[in-house]
């Protein structure tokens, strides 16, 4: 891969909420990055070239690196595409629809000397770094993540997400998932999940998973995507220095009910600064941890049917 002189040429894939919502705004806000052009179906932006696959965009545009923020499903041919093509990958999470996916994603960057991000957006929330530090001192005994919203608000008509590899509840599930591997010092494992599944539904709208640690170390994860009114983002950890309450998905944080950290959300931003911190570094930074997590879950769930779902 050559070296980048000037802004990073980037194009994105998959032109739909999350690109106009989060995508475009941090982009623009990065001198580090110019947006030379789009790839979707359906979706596209405003003063740039659109196509309607990568592959045409890769063939026509001088890029450098490519945004990939479609399903998980179909991202994988896109993402060995872009690392054929020597160009710098960004994976809008989840990385992939499968732990080998990702780990055969990151065996070709390496192989083509280019670099491959996955992009953990919740794990650059405001308060996520203050929390992983007083944890990191104060080893939990026990946390408990409470992660329930209203599917209908954030994900409507959205029939993939409830298709088989489509995650379902662990969508957002899985933003949990990627805090607790990054602030929880000691390791965890899935010991025993029940995945509430729809009559109606190949991806399941609950899940309640226990996990097990090293020692007495216990974690309990409560995912839910039936909850209206007030939604619940919340890691609670007991130490011995005090409760932590890390919510808002990772926006605030409290001890013992004191307030410590709570600053304006601006993950986006953060994530496109890491991404292209690495590609000038010449780096990688691909961790499946939470990914691993949700496939435990699948492989080790008990799966319940409950009452039909219907957007």
């Amino acid at each position: 891969m050559a070296d980048i002189s000037g802004p990073i040429r980037i194009g994105i894939v998959g032109v739909g909420k999350i690109v106009r919502d989060q995508h475009l705004p941090a982009i623009a806000g990065n001198p580090d990055f110019k947006l030379v052009a789009t790839a979707s179906r359906h979706g596209t932006v405003e003063g740039v070239p659109s196509y309607t696959t990568i592959e045409a965009m890769l063939a026509t545009e001088e890029l450098d690196a490519v945004s990939l923020c479609m399903p998980p499903h179909v991202r994988y041919q896109a993402a060995r595409a872009a690392l054929e093509a020597d160009k710098h990958v960004f994976l809008e999470k989840p990385p992939g629809a499968t732990v080998s996916e990702v780990e055969d994603l990151k065996r070709l960057a390496d192989a083509e000397g280019v670099t491959l991000f996955a992009s953990w957006h919740s794990r650059y929330a405001p308060a996520v770094q203050a929390a992983r530090a007083f944890l990191f001192e104060n080893p939990p005994s026990s946390v408990a993540i409470v992660w329930k919203e209203d599917v209908r608000r954030w994900h409507p008509n959205q029939d993939w997400i409830w298709r088989a590899g489509g995650f379902g509840v662990f969508d957002p599930g899985i933003n949990a998932m990627s805090i607790a591997t990054h602030i929880i010092p000691v390791p965890f494992f899935v010991g025993e999940a029940v995945l509430d599944f729809p009559a109606n539904r190949d991806a399941p709208i609950a899940a309640q998973i226990n996990f097990t640690g090293a020692g007495d170390f216990k974690l309990t994860a409560d995912f839910d995507w039936r909850q209206t009114g007030p939604q619940s983002w919340d890691i609670i950890a007991e130490t011995p220095a005090g409760r932590l309450v890390l919510s808002s998905g990772g926006a605030k944080l409290a001890i013992d009910g004191r307030a410590v950290q709570d600053e304006p959300e601006r993950e986006y931003p953060a994530l496109y600064e890491r991404f292209a911190g690495i590609v000038k570094a010449g780096q990688s930074d691909v961790d499946i941890a939470p990914l691993q997590h949700v496939a435990d879950a699948f492989m080790l769930g008990r799966r319940r049917v409950v009452e039909p779902f219907f957007d």
